[in-house]
């Protein structure tokens, strides 16, 4: 084998090898199936995923092995439920008082946002003050077609997986 071909498989190597550290640890390019973030993101929409915004995630996995920031309100994020990837806004954060109101519509009132509920939703949340310390509480732009956290509960900041930086 000549000098030059050992060099160009090399550079393949090397090259197949930053592309596999990249996808799993810093950057990654998703597809999204759904309508649940409409208007924001709409279904096959690509977007684009910093895995680093909140800390180092396992590869494979659904876990972050080491957090150096929080999921702020507003953030979307993304993170595993069902074995599935979702994304979802980050609507509310660990401590951040929740409200709710039971009068003609189920209600929930986080900051300046008034989130409806269906009844069952607001039977499980109605007597949570707050949201629990370490986690956030997620949801869909698209309430009506949204399923999230009014319905399988907080999501702990240590399964977010990366942070949408471009739509």
């Amino acid at each position: 084998m000549t000098d030059d071909k050992k060099k160009l498989i090399f550079i393949v190597c090397i090259g197949l090898a930053l592309g596999l550290f990249l996808k799993l640890f810093v950057v990654d390019i998703l597809h999204v199936s759904g309508r649940s973030m409409l208007p924001a993101i709409k279904d096959g929409d690509t977007l684009v995923v910093n895995k680093l915004a909140y800390g180092l995630i396992r590869p494979y996995g659904e876990k972050l092995l080491l957090q150096w920031a929080k999921p702020q309100e507003d953030d979307i994020v993304i993170f595993l439920y069902n074995n599935k990837i979702v994304v979802k806004r980050c609507i509310a954060t660990g401590g951040q008082t929740l409200a709710y109101s039971d009068d003609s519509v189920y209600t929930l009132h986080v900051g300046d946002k008034d989130i409806p509920l269906t009844e069952s939703q607001w039977q499980n949340l109605r007597n949570i003050e707050a949201v629990p310390s370490g986690y956030i509480l997620a949801v869909g732009d698209n309430y009506e077609e949204s399923v999230d956290s009014r319905t399988y509960g907080f999501v702990s900041e240590r399964n977010i997986l990366g942070k949408v930086i471009c739509r």
